[in-house]
This record gives C-alpha cells, structure tokens and sequence, in this order.
C-alpha cells in the first residue's frame, strides 16, 4: 500500500491563519508577573522587549499589604502574609489603633511613576488562573511565556509550571533561594553569588550560609548578568532622543547627568555623602557645559535640600523638581556623562548600558554582594570613581553593558533544545 500523505498547509500565504506557522510550539503571549517595584518590574519587561514580544503583554501583579506592622510579616510566605494581614484588618477594623499601625506615610495603594494606582487598576496574580489560560488557549495561540521578578513572585512562577508544564516556558529573574529546577531557566547577577566567594565567606557566619542565596553554584538553567536587566534599549534611547530633543540638544556642552539614589542596608551614607557630591560637582563645573540632576523616590530630604542649597542657583546646573514628565529617558540619550550614587543597580546598569563615561560616588561605602558589583564594575572598565579630580570634558568608553540582549539569545536557544520557538 501507499503511505497516505497529507497536504502540507500553505506557508506565507494571504488569509492563512498564524497557527500554521510553526503550530502550538511557537510563542505568541507573554505574561509578566511583578511584584509591585518598579525596578522588579522592568526587568521583566526589558527581557520582554528584547525578545520581541512587548506588544502582546499582560502584566500581573504579586503584591505584598503595606505600611505598619506589615514590616514585621515581610519576611513570610506571600499568601500566609496576605492572611495574617487580612485576620488583623477584621479584627482591628477602623479603630485608632489601626490607623496609627498602618503608618502616615503609607499609600493604601503601590505607585508607578509616582502616580497612585488603585485596586481596581491591579491584576491579582493567579497560578491557578494563569495555568488554566495557558492550557485553555494551547491550541489557539500555542505557548506562553511567563516572566517574573522578586521574591515573592518565585512561588506564583512556579505553581504556574507545575500546573501547565507542556503549555509555558517560565524564566525567574532575581534568584529565587532555592529549588531553581522548578524553573525552565533561572536569570540572576553575578554578585548573588557573593556568598560562595572566598571573600563571601569570611562575611557570612557559617551558621547563616544556607539560607543566604544561593546554595550553590549556577546550573545549566542559570543565566548570570553583570548587572539588572531594564528597558533602556537602543530603540527606546533613539525614541526618547527625539521626545527630548527639543529640550535637551540645545545645552552647553558637555551635558553631565547626576542620578542620586538613596541609602540601603547595603549601601548607607547621609548628609556627608551628599556634601561630598556637592564639593565634587562644584570642582567639575568648570569642564562642564550643563549639569542635570534627578532624585528618585529614594532619596532621604535632608539629601536632596543639601544639593539643592550647594548647587541650585548655579546657572549651569538644572535640578528636576519631580513634576511633569520624567526626563530619566532623555537623559540616557543625550547625556555626555553620568555621575550616580552607588546604591543603585538599575540605574548603574542603564547608565552602562549606553558605553558613556559612568563615574560612581559612594561605593566604598558598599558592602556584600553590593562591594561584588562595583569591584566587577571596574575591573571591565565600565564605570570610574567620581572624585571631582577629573577632566569630565574627556570622553571615554567601553562596549556598552548589553546582559537583555544576552539573556534573550540564550532564551532562544533554550526554547530551541525543546523544538520550541519565539514568533518573528
């Protein structure tokens, strides 16, 4: 007898539908799960973007009670802390004591972008619900891509795989403690691996090692960055280039951006940092065309009036007062050099990510994994300590810090090894 042999769909052509090309083993979906910080938030974003798929995301949110006495449950299991939080609300109602516990200056609701966002704005992060989306819509829209960041969105990710483990490719980032087979790959800095260093274990009691992350060495599915994954990509410079052109072409140059975080449990400094920066900045004007600084919503009071009293009336110095529109964008575009605090890894890794000088105030004052990322900082070239001794007139640079695009290829072959793939 003849084999039968069916007819092949038709490729490429006009009316046909998207399922024929590469069937259920293509992804067209993603879904993003955060944890409610921005900086979580758009790392999971920047791997979306990187791989293509930005404009078919739905965003979850895994996000914990905030404010008072919710500083003590941190350290629980998400849904056990949502439960202890939601027992304590019955009990207490809208007593005095309940509202004193929640804390003034606690918002009922997370912000982005400095904007309160309430409930209704929020999607709940369900594994169950996600699980059942990824199953339900296989045969339609084939996989779906699940994205997460932090902590608290570890368990959720998780749950998601194991309930659908034929109908999701799920990617943690941030390294989520233990268990990192639960994944399909797993996305963390270097510098979380402090604790396995000879240096990292002359900081950490022996005692303590186990629970500090991680607990071994990466694995096959560990993908290691040097810094944090964001959305300041090449396309999203060149759009907010020409947003900010109007504003930002015509100064003096060199154009010097000042980023100013602030004080962590691994990087703490106050006042005197801040005097120190002034000192710095007032030594540097003379090389300087134009000076443009930015808080984040970090930083303490007393740190932001000290720059703005030691530098605010110099003409050449612009101080964003939070209103209007971000200039955060803008400035990575048409900055000529950036000057930031060393407290934060986002923005550091934004900053590297453009292959402009990047000087670095505070790091000596790092410690732990956070010591890690700026020792390897330097020794790639990508970032100087800003002393206020340098010639900021003189341009130097490297090969721009690129780990999204670098993430992104080893995703591809990671879905590739399974016969899977990302639609083009």
């Amino acid at each position: 007898m003849r084999p039968i042999r069916l007819p092949e769909p038709p490729s490429g052509a006009v009316g046909m539908p998207e399922i024929f090309e590469g069937g259920v083993n293509v992804i067209r979906r993603a879904v993003v799960i955060g944890n409610g910080f921005a900086g979580a938030e758009n790392q999971s974003i920047g791997l979306i973007r990187a791989l293509g798929h930005f404009d078919s995301l739905t965003i979850y949110h895994a996000i914990r009670p905030r404010g008072g006495y919710n500083k003590w449950l941190r350290w629980l299991p998400l849904s056990l802390h949502k439960i202890i939080d939601g027992i304590i609300k019955q009990l207490l109602g809208n007593s005095r004591f309940a509202m004193i516990s929640k804390g003034e200056k606690i918002a009922p609701f997370p912000a982005r972008n400095g904007e309160s966002i309430g409930l209704s704005s929020i999607l709940e992060a369900d594994a169950r619900h996600i699980a059942s989306i990824a199953r339900e819509n296989f045969e339609k829209e084939g996989l779906l891509l699940v994205v997460a960041s932090g902590w608290d969105t570890a368990s959720i990710s998780a749950s998601i795989k194991r309930l659908a483990p034929q109908n999701v490719f799920v990617i943690q980032i941030q390294h989520p403690r233990y268990r990192l087979d639960r994944f399909d790959l797993v996305v963390t800095p270097q510098h979380d691996y402090h604790a396995l260093t000879p240096q990292g274990k002359l900081e950490i009691p022996r005692l303590l090692r186990r629970w500090i992350t991680p607990r071994e060495p990466p694995g096959r599915n560990v993908v290691v960055t040097l810094g944090a994954l964001h959305m300041a990509d090449s396309a999203a410079l060149r759009i907010a280039a020409s947003e900010w052109h109007d504003e930002l072409a015509p100064l003096p140059k060199p154009l010097i951006v000042v980023n100013i975080g602030g004080p962590t449990r691994h990087c703490r400094y106050g006042a005197d940092l801040a005097i120190q920066l002034a000192g710095s900045l007032h030594n540097v004007l003379p090389f300087c065309g134009s000076v443009r600084i930015s808080f984040s919503r970090r930083t303490p009071q007393k740190i932001s009036d000290i720059i703005l009293r030691e530098l605010g009336d110099d003409p050449k110095v612009y101080v964003w007062d939070g209103k209007g529109s971000n200039p955060h964008m803008g400035h990575l575009a048409w900055a000529d050099a950036f000057v930031i605090t060393a407290d934060s890894i986002s923005m550091l890794s934004e900053a590297c990510s453009t292959g402009k000088p990047v000087y670095v105030i505070g790091a000596e004052r790092c410690t732990w994994k956070f010591s890690s990322f700026h020792k390897m900082l330097r020794e790639k070239g990508l970032v100087r300590p800003f002393t206020g001794l340098e010639d900021v007139s003189k341009f130097w640079s490297y090969p721009p810090l690129n780990d999204a695009a670098e993430v992104a290829l080893r995703v591809r072959d990671a879905l590739a090894e399974r016969g899977w793939s990302l639609r083009r």
